[in-house]
């Protein structure tokens, strides 16, 4: 005879191992330590300093 099997318990199993996966999967995509993140802020600012650093605006506001 074959092994009996709980189906409830099966379904349950086969959703847990599903959310996992779809877990994994959004861990690779959206997934960024926080050391990542404010590294990436940083130098998102750095740049954007450096780009107003090299506007040609005059001090008085005349063109």
């Amino acid at each position: 005879m074959g092994e009996i099997v709980n189906l409830r318990r099966a379904r349950k199993d086969r959703t847990r191992r599903e959310k996992e996966a779809q877990a994994q999967e959004n861990r690779v995509v959206f997934g960024r330590t926080k050391g990542e993140r404010e590294l990436g802020d940083a130098r998102e600012r750095l740049e954007a300093a450096k780009l107003d650093g090299h506007k040609r605006e005059r001090p008085d506001g005349a063109s």
